[in-house]
Parts: C-alpha cells; structure tokens; sequence
C-alpha cells in the first residue's frame, strides 16, 4: 500500500510539472539594447540541462538546472568582452510562454526574459 501510495505521488508530481523540454526562443530588453536567446532544454526528472545561444555570446550549457512544478532555475557560463560570467536563471512556466529572470554576477540589475516555446 505504502509503495502504490508513493508511485502515485511520484505520477502527480510528475504530471503537475510544466512540459519545458524542447527549444524555446525569447528576449530581454536590457541597458544595451534587445537581446535575442534560444534556449533547448532537455528534461529528466526534475533535472534540466541543454544549451542555449545568442548572437552576443555564442553557445552556452545549461547547468545545475532543477525544475518544480511550474518553476525553474539553471545556471549558464558566458563569456563578454573577455569575461567569463555565471548568470542565474530563475523562471515560471505557464503553458507554452516561460518567464526568466536572470542575475548578473556582480549584483547588478538583472533583466527579464520572455520566451515562447517553438517545438
């Protein structure tokens, strides 16, 4: 009984969680203009990697992502103008639009990423 009981919330949990694997293309408005980025994201569980890319900084690994229900966090290494940055991701799903908030490293503002799923 114990053990059909915990299958059953592994099933619900598993349900309830957004459907965020496949490619999805969003941007940001920042101090330095619009920035464009398309992020793939492969699922497991309630582990999240993949990889993301923009004309500014090239192709990146998504790491240490976890999913929650409907919320998401990753992490993502870039390199600007000779800097290698880890930016923090942090985002709500709902449907097939996601919100991303990122941080930058430094404490600085951060900036807010729309995306839409496209496959």
């Amino acid at each position: 009984m114990r053990s059909a009981l915990l299958g059953l919330a592994v099933f619900v949990a598993t349900a309830a969680a957004a459907d965020v694997a496949g490619t999805w293309k969003g941007s940001a408005e920042t101090p330095n203009g619009t920035i464009e980025r398309t992020f793939v994201f492969k699922v497991n569980g309630d582990q999240l990697t993949g990889e993301t890319s923009s004309q500014r900084t090239g192709t990146s690994a998504i790491t240490d992502g976890k999913i929650d229900g409907d919320d998401l966090s990753f992490t993502v290494n870039v390199r600007i103008q000779d800097n290698d940055l880890k930016l923090q991701y942090k985002g709500h799903v709902t449907g097939t639009e996601m919100r991303l908030r990122v941080e930058l490293p430094d404490g600085g503002t951060g900036f807010e990423y729309t995306a839409k799923k496209i496959s």
